[in-house]
């Protein structure tokens, strides 16, 4: 299985990807987690947030590869509590499906990417910035792995 985290925005700032990096470099082999990043639509004084949601979202849904399963992470989403994401990572992989998750830009993601998600995922009902969206799935992601392989790391 291959997860695909798409994401609005580049240059992190280096402990985003370190944070990042680091729990990437702890999954095993057969967890392929890989990212790619959209630049962000330009932005000016008269920039409209729909304008600037359609434009990322054209980009995001070109890079989503040909036969995944998309997930977007939205605020209005439903959330999930770790052992919940733990049982859907098994799932996903017992699926023998790929998968790419979506993260919008600053103003959110496009209703053509959330239509075509399967599954819109809240991480929280608060406003996270985005550089620290990316560490909270990465280790999100990390800390249900631990879960279906009854690693130590999560503690009920």
């Amino acid at each position: 299985m291959r997860l695909t985290v798409i994401c609005v925005g580049g240059k992190m700032p280096g402990w985003v990807n370190a944070g990042v990096d680091e729990y990437g470099r702890r999954l095993p082999r057969e967890f392929k987690l890989a990212w790619r990043e959209i630049p962000l639509a330009r932005r000016g004084k008269d920039s409209k947030p729909e304008a600037l949601r359609r434009a990322e979202g054209e980009q995001i849904l070109k890079a989503i590869p040909v036969g995944d399963r998309v997930i977007a992470l939205d605020v209005a989403g439903r959330p999930w509590t770790t052992p919940e994401l733990a049982r859907q990572l098994d799932d996903w992989q017992m699926s023998g499906d790929n998968f790419s998750l979506l993260i919008g830009g600053p103003d959110g993601l496009s209703g053509d990417c959330l239509a075509r998600a399967e599954r819109r995922w809240s991480l929280s009902p608060l406003t996270l910035p985005h550089p620290l969206v990316r560490i909270v799935l990465a280790e999100q992601l990390y800390r249900a792995w631990t879960i279906t392989v009854n690693h130590p790391y999560h503690r009920d």
